[in-house]
């Protein structure tokens, strides 16, 4: 099982960047998906999940209405848009499926293969 996370660098207060995350080597349509964060000293914690079929998401409140999570089964690939990127934005985010039984999965230790981590830097 292998997710790569792809999409983080540096951006302006205010930018945007979009983040990728391929999974090769599962059956993606299967597995719920979710972005997590980690800032320097600071624990890592959830930010968006999505549904297996894409119907459901569900939001930090630290990024609601500013970052969409998405999902293309064709092609195995999971989605973060973010938008209005503030400072303290900045983490390294790991992208991460899920075989729980519930639609979205915000509890990290529900979350069975993770990617390696692309860092985003938010300056202001």
């Amino acid at each position: 099982v292998q997710l790569q996370a792809s999409g983080g660098g540096s951006e302006q207060a205010g930018g945007s960047l979009r983040l990728s995350c391929a999974a090769s080597e599962f059956t993606f349509s299967i597995y719920s998906m979710g972005w997590f964060r980690q800032a320097p000293g600071k624990e890592r914690e959830f930010v968006a999940a999505i549904s297996r079929r894409g119907d459901t998401t569900y939001y930090a409140d630290s990024v609601k209405g500013r970052f969409t999570i998405s999902r293309d089964n064709a092609k195995n690939t999971v989605f973060l848009q973010m938008n209005s990127l503030k400072p303290e934005d900045t983490a390294v985010y790991y992208c991460a499926a899920s075989l729980a039984s519930t639609k979205v999965v915000q509890n990290e230790n529900e979350y069975y293969y993770w990617g390696q981590g692309t860092l985003v830097t938010v300056s202001s």
